[in-house]
């Protein structure tokens, strides 16, 4: 037995290891118990071909249909996929992991990701988290996109570019704004640096964060992405906010 697998099981044995979501011993670390894998609402198709959002019916042999909304006012990034309804279950996971230095959930966020993008990342030359504010990124130490995107980029083998945005104005924060003031908060808050512009052109950039709600914060990266010179877009969360429920 190799000598990582003995400490492996000396962990294991003083420390088990528990539920990301309920803290239940679970057989591995940086998993869910049955009962929360059964609660948590992943998402698949049917979904709308741009932003994801699930369909109530199987579109069938239309494959690329849209939602009324991607249909009224196509969004600036191709596609948009997420791991995780966020709801009553998931939300408490994903809070953990954004606010309360709950980081041993990485690699199986990653690998969720993974699968919930398998379309996006095999057509991807770069992952890019959305950022954080400096003043943020100094209170929480850590950056919960870019975690997610390191963790997918050595799962995938897609290069990560962690600095590529920069968020230039600290905004209030969201939870409490509808659409069109989310859309306001976030204009102009983030720059790509001209140092940085050659990460970027030309390339097919994969855009990560922790929640998609109404799509303002992913627009605004995307726009300035583009502008930057990429040459496309694409959008994973690891949760998003499903409208209608």
């Amino acid at each position: 037995m190799h000598g990582r697998a003995v400490l492996r099981r000396v962990l294991d044995a003083v420390l088990p290891p528990l539920c990301l979501s309920c803290g239940a011993v679970v057989a591995e670390p940086g998993t869910l118990c049955p009962d929360c894998w059964g609660r948590m609402g992943f998402l698949g198709a049917p979904h709308c071909f741009a932003c994801g959002h699930p369909f109530d019916f199987d579109a069938g042999a239309a494959e690329q249909a849209l939602c009324a909304p991607c249909l009224d006012k196509p969004p600036p990034w191709r596609r948009a996929r997420a791991v995780l309804r966020y709801d009553e279950h998931s939300k408490p996971l994903i809070l953990r992991f954004k606010h309360a230095d709950r980081l041993e959930g990485a690699p199986a966020f990653a690998r969720w990701l993974a699968r919930a993008g398998a379309e996006l990342l095999a057509e991807a030359d770069l992952i890019v988290p959305v950022p954080l504010h400096r003043w943020r990124l100094l209170a929480r130490r850590y950056n919960q996109a870019a975690v997610l995107a390191l963790a997918l980029g050595r799962l995938s083998g897609v290069a990560v570019a962690p600095y590529a945005l920069v968020r230039a104005r600290r905004t209030p924060v969201q939870g409490h704004l509808d659409r069109e003031q989310r859309r306001r908060n976030v204009k102009g808050a983030f720059v790509l640096p001209e140092r940085r512009r050659a990460l970027v052109q030309g390339r097919r950039v994969l855009l990560v964060d922790d929640v998609l709600t109404t799509g303002a914060t992913v627009d605004e990266c995307s726009r300035v992405l583009l502008e930057g010179g990429a040459a496309s877009v694409d959008v994973l969360t690891l949760g998003r906010v499903v409208f209608g429920e």
